[in-house]
C-alpha cells in the first residue's frame, strides 16, 4: 500500500482551501466542512477516504496492464503532472487539449505515426533529400507535434482511466471520457460539479503544493499496481521454467525401479527367489496412483473461474464489479448475454449506469472467449470507444 495519507500533510500543503463561497456548486455540499472569512474549507477527512478509494481503483487498472491518461494544462498544474507521471511511465496531456483525443482518438494515432515516420526519415538519410525550405517545415511539424503529442507516443488503444486537475477547465476531456465509459479519477474542488467524476478527490486545484501532493499519492499508487504486475508476470515465467524441470523429475520418478530389483535376483543365487518373489514388488507401482493428481486439476479450474472484464472495451473497474456481483463472471458469461439482459443488469445498478451502450460486449467477449486477441485489438481501435 501506498505511504499512509495523514491528515496533517494536506492541512500544511492547503488542499482544505475551497473557494469563494459565491463562487461554490451546490452538489460540492457533502465536501464542505465549514466557511470562513467568505471561503469554503473542504472537509479533509473525506478527502482522505476519497483518495483511499481512488488510489485502490487506480492500483487494480495499472495492475491489469491498462494506461491511464493524466490531464493538466493549467499553468500550476503542468510541470508537476509531467514530471511524477514520468516515472511510472504512463501518459500525459500538459498542453492544450486535442478535440477529440478520445472520441476521435484515430486520427490522433495517425498524427502520432506522422511524427515516427519523420523519424525514420531522419535516420535512413531520405530528410536529408528534402530542400532547405522542406526541412525546416518538417522539423516544425515535428516539434509541434512532439508538444502536443509526444507523451501519448506509445498509448496505442483508449486509456483504462483518465485522471483530471481541475474538471471545469478540462471540461472537453471529462465529456469525451463520458461518452465512451472510460471511468474519471478527478480532483475536484467546490466550484466544480462532482457527478460528472466516477473517483472524486476534493481538494484544492489551484494551489502547487496541493497538486504536488495529491499527485505524489496517485502515481504512488499506480506504481504499486505496475509492480504488482510485474512480479505477477515473473512469477508465472518461473513457472513456466520450472515446470519442464518438473515433468523431467517426475518422469524420472516415475521410470519404474522394479525391474532393476527384479533383475538383481535373476543374477543371484537360485534360493534367493524364494526370498524376493516379484509378486511383492507389486505394491511398489501402487505408491504414486494417478487418482492422487485429480486435486491439482481441481485447483486449477477454481483459479481460472472469472476473466478480467476490463479488457472488454467500454467496462471500467466498477461495471466490472456490478457484473460479476449478477454471476456474469467470465468472458463466456458475457458473449451469452444479449444487449437488453445487459442494460437490465446496468439499469438496476443505478441511474449513472443505465446511460451505457453495451451494444458491442457481447461481440468483444465472445473474441476474447475465443482467445482471438489479436482481431479484438484491432477491433477495438478501429471503432470509437468499443461502440459500433
Amino acid at each position: 500500500m501506498a505511504n499512509k495519507i495523514e491528515v496533517k500533510e494536506l492541512l500544511e500543503a492547503g488542499v482544505h482551501f475551497g473557494h469563494l463561497t459565491r463562487k461554490w456548486n451546490p452538489n460540492m455540499a457533502p465536501y464542505i466542512y465549514m466557511e470562513r472569512n467568505g471561503i469554503h474549507v473542504i472537509n479533509l477527512y473525506k478527502t482522505v477516504a476519497k483518495l483511499e478509494e481512488a488510489n485502490e481503483a487506480l492500483k487494480k487498472i495499472a495492475a491489469s496492464g491498462r494506461k491511464i491518461l493524466f490531464v493538466a494544462t493549467k499553468k500550476q498544474a503542468k510541470d508537476i503532472v509531467a514530471d511524477k507521471v514520468a516515472n511510472v511511465n504512463m501518459p500525459y496531456i500538459t498542453e492544450r487539449w486535442p478535440g477529440g483525443m478520445l472520441t476521435n482518438f484515430v486520427t490522433i494515432r495517425k498524427a502520432v505515426k506522422k511524427m515516427a515516420s519523420i523519424d525514420r526519415m531522419k535516420k535512413d538519410g531520405t530528410f536529408n533529400t528534402l530542400s532547405k525550405k522542406e526541412r525546416l517545415q518538417v522539423d516544425r511539424l515535428r516539434a509541434k507535434l512532439e508538444k502536443n503529442l509526444g507523451s501519448i507516443s506509445e498509448m496505442t488503444r483508449l486509456p483504462g482511466a483518465l485522471f483530471v486537475v481541475d474538471t471545469m477547465r478540462e471540461h472537453i476531456a471529462v465529456r469525451e471520457a463520458q461518452k465512451l465509459n472510460i471511468p474519471i479519477f478527478a480532483m475536484v474542488d467546490t466550484n466544480s460539479d462532482p457527478r460528472a467524476v466516477d473517483f472524486v478527490i476534493p481538494s484544492n486545484d489551484d494551489a502547487s503544493k496541493s497538486i504536488e501532493v495529491i499527485m505524489a499519492q496517485v502515481t504512488s499508487a499506480v506504481a504499486e499496481g505496475l509492480a504488482e504486475r510485474k512480479s505477477d508476470k515473473d512469477g508465472k515465467e518461473e513457472a513456466a521454467d520450472k515446470a519442464p524441470k518438473a515433468a523431467a523429475k517426475e518422469a524420472a520418478a516415475e521410470t519404474p525401479a522394479a525391474p532393476e530389483k527384479a533383475a538383481e535376483p535373476a543374477v543371484e543365487k537360485a534360493a534367493v527367489v524364494e526370498e524376493a518373489p516379484v509378486v511383492e514388488e507389486a505394491p511398489a507401482v501402487e505408491e504414486t496412483p494417478a487418482v492422487e493428481k485429480a486435486p491439482a486439476v481441481k485447483e486449477t479450474a477454481k483459479a481460472t473461474e472469472a476473466d478480467d472484464l476490463t479488457k472488454i472495451e467500454g467496462i471500467g473497474p466498477k461495471i466490472s464489479e456490478i457484473f460479476q456481483n449478477s454471476g456474469i463472471a467470465t468472458y463466456a458469461d458475457l458473449a451469452g448475454k444479449s444487449e437488453e439482459e445487459l442494460k437490465t443488469v446496468l439499469t438496476e445498478a443505478g441511474p449513472r449506469y443505465a446511460s451505457k451502450n453495451p451494444s458491442s460486449w457481447a461481440k468483444q467477449a465472445k473474441l476474447a472467449s475465443d482467445g482471438k486477441w489479436d482481431e479484438l485489438k484491432e477491433w477495438q481501435e478501429s471503432v470509437k470507444g468499443g461502440v459500433e
